[in-house]
């Protein structure tokens, strides 16, 4: 019988290390009592199916027999896939930074107590053998082993420490809520750090940081920043040009490894694409004079459309960076192919836009970003704009259908609550803004799936496979869910939805808040006993669930004249010492600040559905929100008692707490 227990797992990235020689657990009661009892240390390996370096570290040292044999003897070894259990990496990937005095990252190998679950060693990568400094993977199982045997004391002394460090790390004091002086002072924060001549924050790697621009193209919307909308649309423009953008098949990699946009790092992750989609959408509504975004928009949701949403509706999880075994092979082309498939005019313009006519960018090979403008193309050649245009899409879909026939990279197939939240959002807001109702259609299926699958007995549940749901869901799941409930109601009114939006509000309220202190712990109060609770307030790859469940309970606040959801996310301001010490870490609350500091119009319209759909509101400023809800709708209290007489259209126009008269609008 084997004792590599990953087989059941619903995590593709655990399956993937089933046939292992290492005995794995899944992170379960049973082998923390196994460690216990036996006093051995725990071996915590964490990472993520669409990993480059997971696979490497899996192939050298977890598939072979002679590494698995040291691990099996020495320890309880236990794999995580840190999207399955986001509060056990934030953990880990803290004392990580604690311990080496370095971020951390994936695959994040770490040595536990099994007593308390206390680290006291971590690493990322280890290679097989000893190189560029790093000991070898088997040199650090002995020299952890020998420390545990012979080294007891001290190690029990430096957890005593490491646990009373990040417990301050999750320490706030509650303060006074800031005021716009903050937003001022990150906005010229950001300024300072900007790119001018290829856009986003900062040096290489370049991530595309969805909450930051949001947060700047909000201020160049709401407020008429100039600056911030120049930084915005500046680098959503540049990377949609370069290589973060998939050129022939839509949809963003992770990040860049160079300044310039051009190369990533191949995985394509729902999380960033649901933002980022929304975000090309708002720079379209906000400046219709740059196809370019309504095109980005176009591509990314056709390819979410094709390739990442179930037939049952939910979204999945990530498409891997590898393919036949090499980083980026999917993506990447020789001039030969290239000239093979399309005649000599429409090979010469294709190069000259993708950069096929300089050198090699990756490995001897190409990928595609654009290097020429459209216009310079069209004086080159001799072509009107519209043609060459009509050139290159013909080029791209040659292309793509070629690229169709080659090996697809692995696809996570898990379905993340709070990712799938994301895209929702974004697909609610992108088809809502470019009048696409398909999009729309998808983001309504897949909050159907959500409710059915992942709701269970009156309690949110964090992912799912093939429809089975486990895992208590985290802050995130809830806040982000609400969130996107709250967008998809703008472009289609369900009493069922809000209802949910309701549902999990309250969950929130109950299991998530902070009583004492204001703001939400990123595990709920039932939630099994870690060494410290998270309540993160700073984004990372993901917005902070505390700035997002502000910005949603303030939404669903006003929308439903709840005083309670208005005071949980004052709470959440007031609790935030990072909007307090390190502002810039925190854009996504600071958006959510702006809202409270300056709250939008939202503007309910009650009637029969027909005279619903016709009705346009004469004058929207950007934020402002849009509810048609029909008449025969069943609604909590105070959104029923805004009703309208049978036959009437009635509108009601509230900002923040305070209503005006409502008014018939004229035919």
């Amino acid at each position: 019988m084997s004792h590599n227990r990953l087989a059941d797992a619903t995590s593709p990235y655990l399956q993937q290390h089933a046939d292992n020689p290492v005995h794995w657990w899944p992170w379960c009661e049973e082998a923390l009592t196994e460690a216990r009892s036996s006093d051995r240390p725990i071996l915590l390996s964490i990472g993520y199916s669409a990993c480059h370096w997971c696979h490497v570290m899996a192939h050298e040292s977890f598939e072979d027999p002679a590494t698995a044999e040291v691990m099996n003897r020495l320890f309880v070894n236990i794999k995580v896939d840190r999207e399955e259990r986001p509060d056990l990496d934030r953990i880990y990937q803290n004392a990580h930074q604690l311990l080496a005095q370095r971020p951390g990252g994936w695959p994040l190998t770490v040595f536990l107590d099994p007593h308390d679950l206390t680290p006291f060693f971590a690493g990322t990568y280890f290679p097989p053998e000893s190189r560029h400094g790093l000991p070898s993977f088997r040199q650090v199982l002995e020299s952890i082993d020998r420390a545990w045997r012979e080294q007891r004391e001290a190690i029990g002394e430096q957890n005593h420490a490491m646990r009373a460090a990040l417990a301050r790390l999750e320490t706030t004091t509650a303060g006074e809520r800031p005021g716009r002086e903050t937003i001022e002072q990150v906005l010229h924060e950001l300024a300072r750090h900007f790119d001018p001549t290829h856009g986003g924050i900062g040096q290489a790697p370049k991530f595309p940081h969805p909450a930051t621009f949001a947060f700047l193209l909000h201020q160049g919307m709401h407020h008429g920043h100039g600056e911030a909308r120049h930084m915005a649309l500046f680098t959503l423009e540049r990377m949609a040009e370069g290589g973060l953008f998939d050129q022939l098949g839509g949809g963003f990699y992770r990040y860049s490894v160079d300044e310039h946009w051009e190369i990533p790092h191949f995985e394509k992750m729902l999380y960033d694409n649901g933002p980022l989609l929304e975000l090309y959408a708002e720079a379209w509504a906000l400046d219709d004079q740059r196809p370019l975004f309504r095109h980005v928009c176009e591509r990314t949701a056709e390819w979410v459309l094709r390739e990442m949403q179930s037939p049952e509706g939910g979204f999945w999880s990530s498409l891997d960076a590898d393919s036949e075994g090499g980083e980026g092979r999917f993506y990447l082309w020789d001039r030969e192919e290239v000239a093979s498939l399309l005649d000599e005019p429409a090979y010469d313009l294709f190069a000259a836009r993708f950069g096929l006519d300089g050198p090699a960018n990756f490995e001897g090979r190409w990928h595609l970003r654009v290097t020429t403008a459209t216009d310079a193309l069209a004086e080159r050649f001799g072509l009107p704009p519209r043609a060459v245009r009509r050139h290159l899409r013909n080029a791209r879909e040659i292309l793509f259908a070629a690229r169709e026939q080659r090996v697809h990279p692995g696809r996570d197939e898990k379905v993340l609550t709070s990712w799938n939240a994301l895209m929702i959002h974004g697909m609610a807001r992108a088809g809502r803004l470019l009048d696409r109702p398909e999009w729309i259609d998808s983001a309504a299926r897949a909050l159907d799936f959500l409710h059915r699958y992942h709701w269970k007995d009156g309690r949110l549940l964090a992912t799912s496979r093939d429809g089975e749901a486990r895992l208590p869901a985290y802050l995130d799941d809830h806040a982000y869910l609400i969130d996107a409930i709250l967008e998809l109601l703008q472009a289609r009114w369900s009493d069922t939805h809000l209802a949910f939006a309701v549902d999990l509000a309250e969950r929130l309220l109950t299991h998530f808040a902070d009583t004492e202190q204001g703001g939400f712990y990123f595990t709920a109060d039932d939630h099994e006993t870690l060494p410290v609770r998270p309540r993160p307030f700073s984004d990372d790859a993901l917005p902070s669930g505390n700035a997002i469940a502000a910005r949603a309970l303030l939404l669903l606040g006003w929308l439903l004249a709840e005083p309670r959801y208005l005071e949980a996310a004052e709470g959440v301001f007031a609790a935030a010492d990072s909007l307090r010490h390190s502002p810039h870490t925190a854009t996504g609350l600071l958006d959510a600040l702006d809202l409270a500091l300056d709250p939008p119009t939202i503007h309910i319209a009650r009637g029969r559905a027909e005279s619903l759909d016709a009705w346009q509101p004469e004058s929207l400023a950007p934020g402002d929100l849009v509810y048609r809800i029909p008449d025969n709708a069943q609604l909590p209290p105070a959104l029923a008692s805004k009703r309208a007489e049978p036959g009437r259209l009635l509108v009601y126009r509230c900002t923040g707490t305070r209503c005006e008269t409502p008014f018939e609008p004229s035919a």
